[in-house]
């Protein structure tokens, strides 16, 4: 088998749906995706392995490699994309549409994409060359709960000693980035008459109460920590989502909120964990059993990169940008845990990551090629 051509592997990436979301009616199985990309990667010379999450549910990983022993570079993604409302596209989300000098459909910077270049680098550079064992990395549920890159950092043999993430940075290098935390904040309350509001527990007002110690937490994480590599150099606590009762003439009996906090490089999830569930305490010392603190998903930890890495200073010369830190979150902190010199980089706009109508602008894809070319052809060959 050869490879398709560039354009063709985009075609065919974009064509098989591989959505992850937290509603399990939206979900959708990786493992077309996965299919395609192992065929490929086979047709280069790769061994690879795929295997299924702990958790089943038909989604896959991939792990490709050429070339023997430890070490070289691992170029990693996740397969998965974010669901998306149909009232709000323009192009077919499954069809690579062609329009004004982009490349439109699901997943095209998002990130399916990015496999599409790293395997037209690599079949443009003379495999007897290599010199450096050389990865590529497929992941599932990115979107959601991570579940692809925390089981592949568990890996027993996987052990590259550079990696790079491909999110769409525009080919900026990303050294460092905050973590992420959905929580639920869920009051139980006692249900009654409106009319005599003492025979019951209003669960609105008990979480009238959780709101402003979170507001309190809010100011207190804004002052205290800061990292002045960041837009926004504190950590975030957002209130996201609220909904509680079903009539105005009954007693509200259950109050559910759901949160958003992004944790800077050196403060922990469990520091946060332990803050939300402090203040929980403290209504439940009045209100018993009232107040729950739940994770959504499994808290994504902040990514703490240094620019003094050779891989952050060939990734800066060869792109010509500095490296920066972001407020978003990949997959970083989990792969760093197999010990790698880890970046974020990749081609498209962050800008149009979940977004209608999603696209890779068309006079990005040379530069874009050139400097994935460059990085790979540095780290795993001669000249």
């Amino acid at each position: 088998m050869s490879l398709p051509s560039f354009l063709s592997m985009y075609q065919q990436l974009i064509a098989a749906p591989s959505i992850s979301a937290i509603e399990d009616s939206l979900c959708m199985s990786n493992k077309g995706v996965i299919t395609l990309l192992a065929n490929w990667c086979e047709s280069l010379g790769f061994t690879c392995e795929i295997t299924e999450l702990e958790n089943g549910k038909g989604r896959y990983n991939l792990l490709a490699k050429r070339g023997e022993g430890d070490g070289g570079l691992m170029l990693a993604g996740h397969t998965d994309t974010v669901p998306f409302d149909d009232s709000r596209w323009n192009y077919d989300p499954f069809k690579l549409s062609e329009h004004d000098n982009k490349l439109y459909g699901l997943g095209s910077i998002d990130m399916k994409g990015f496999f599409a270049f790293v395997l037209q680098a690599i079949s443009e550079l003379d495999a007897t060359k290599q010199t450096e064992p050389l990865l590529i990395l497929a992941t599932a549920d990115e979107e959601t709960t991570m579940a692809g890159a925390q089981q592949i950092c568990r890996h027993p043999d996987l052990k590259p000693a550079r990696c790079i993430i491909g999110e769409p940075t525009d080919m900026t290098p990303v050294f460092t980035h905050k973590g992420h935390m959905s929580t639920a904040i869920r009051v139980i309350g006692r249900s009654g008459h409106s009319s005599d509001p003492e025979r019951g527990l209003n669960a609105i007002e008990v979480m009238h109460k959780m709101i402003t110690k979170l507001l309190i937490i809010k100011e207190e994480l804004k002052n205290k920590y800061s990292v002045d590599h960041f837009e926004i150099p504190y950590p975030t606590l957002n209130l996201g989502h609220i909904h509680g009762g079903d009539n105005a003439n009954r007693i509200c009996g259950c109050c559910e909120m759901h949160i958003d906090m992004r944790p800077l490089p050196g403060l922990s999830v469990q520091e946060l964990q332990a803050i939300l569930l402090t203040a929980a305490e403290e209504i439940n010392a009045q209100y018993p059993n009232a107040v729950s603190v739940i994770d959504m998903h499994e808290p994504i930890p902040a990514f703490s990169g240094s620019t003094d890495t050779a891989l952050v200073k060939l990734a800066e010369k060869v792109s010509g940008q500095p490296a920066v830190a972001v407020n978003y979150c990949t997959e970083a902190p989990f792969i760093q845990q197999l010990g790698c010199e880890t970046i974020v980089m990749g081609p498209g706009s962050i800008n149009q990551a979940h977004q209608p109508d999603e696209f890779l602008a068309m006079e990005k894809i040379k530069p874009s090629q050139a400097i994935i070319s460059n990085m790979i052809k540095t780290s795993c060959f001669s000249e």
